[in-house]
């Protein structure tokens, strides 16, 4: 199994950051677009490493397909065909609130971003014009001195992150592959995950063995009591976080905690972090991410995702963990 891990996007600590995770053994690295920009430390890291990249995932509703096309086109070049773009909706309050862009039936809206990005590479490529007419974008303008022409190394795939229903069976019906939440359950994964990716692949007659699966997975991982303490303690904050979002409680149902997302949320609007964090079990953990020594965790990963992916993202939120141990798990998922 191939893993990616998460590079830091900060300036200064992109370069040897970027070299660290090579380090470690692991196939690629990713980022996130959170406090810094998720294209540029990828532009960084092309020329550190000869690792694969990735944005898990760049935030595609306030961003025009050109805007995308444009980026995940250079990366490509940058990287002598290493990168993939990794697209993501985000939820409403984030779209208005921090994007301040429009929330408009999000899984439409992605389903023709990922169209209109592909027919902008088929112009490059010289396949076809640039005829792109849809409800939410219209691409129909390309000037030759707009051209960069065909890409060396090919267009890069362009993945959809997903977690409901309707957003997994349209990117199983659109793009090159499913980038999996790391806020999931071997029972969700199973039980809604791979039913509705099948039924994506369906609807187009698309075969499985084209499209990707690349698994997520909240990683709680040390060898000793404390290191375990505190990788637990790390990963229950970003499972409270996570349960507190209205869009992720089909993971909490299918589990049977269904009821707990709305005190979640209840308590993220009045500061109640304590509390929150109080409120996520061992069982929780245990269940919705993994935990253990290296080993173990690799062991975990590969039952929860029993073959159906061939590639896995590792998050260790809220804590230092050891880069021996991460060196661990990188060979132990190798090795299965």
């Amino acid at each position: 199994m191939k893993v990616h891990l998460q590079v830091d996007g900060s300036p200064e600590k992109v370069s040897p950051h970027a070299q660290e995770i090579a380090d470690l053994g692991a196939d690629g690295l990713f980022t996130f677009e959170g406090p810094h920009d998720t294209f540029f430390p990828l532009v960084v890291a092309s020329g550190s490493t000869d690792l694969e990249l990735m944005t898990n995932v760049a935030i595609a509703g306030p961003r025009s397909p050109i805007h995308l096309a444009h980026a995940a086109y250079d990366l490509q070049c940058y990287s002598r065909g290493r990168f993939r773009l990794g697209l993501g909706s985000q939820i409403k309050a984030h779209i208005e609130r921090r994007y301040s862009a429009r929330w408009d039936r999000p899984v439409a809206r992605m389903a023709e971003t990922v169209a209109a990005i592909k027919a902008i590479f088929a112009a490059w490529e010289g396949t076809e014009p640039l005829n792109f007419r849809g409800e939410f974008f219209t691409h129909t303008l390309m000037p030759p001195n707009f051209v960069p022409g065909p890409n060396p190394y090919g267009p890069p795939p362009v993945l959809v992150g997903a977690l409901g229903p309707r957003m997994t069976t349209m990117a199983a019906e659109t793009a090159d592959g499913l980038l999996v939440m790391p806020f999931n359950s071997t029972r969700h994964f199973a039980e809604r995950t791979i039913p509705a990716v099948r039924t994506g692949l369906e609807r187009t007659g698309r075969d499985a063995g084209d499209f990707q699966i690349i698994a997520q997975v909240m990683v709680a991982v040390g060898r000793t009591e404390q290191q375990l303490a505190a990788a637990v303690e790390g990963v229950s904050g970003l499972i409270a976080f996570y349960g507190s979002t209205p869009a992720y409680v089909p993971v909490l149902d299918v589990e049977g905690w269904a009821e707990l997302m709305p005190e979640l949320n209840a308590l993220s609007k009045t500061g109640g972090f304590a509390r929150m964090r109080e409120l996520i079990t061992p069982e929780m953990v245990a269940t919705l991410a993994v935990v253990g020594s290296p080993e173990e965790c690799a062991d975990q990963i590969h039952t929860r995702f029993a073959g159906r992916a061939s590639e896995v993202c590792c998050y260790f939120p809220g804590y230092r963990e050891a880069p021996a141990d991460v060196a661990d798990l990188v060979a132990a998922l190798h090795r299965a």
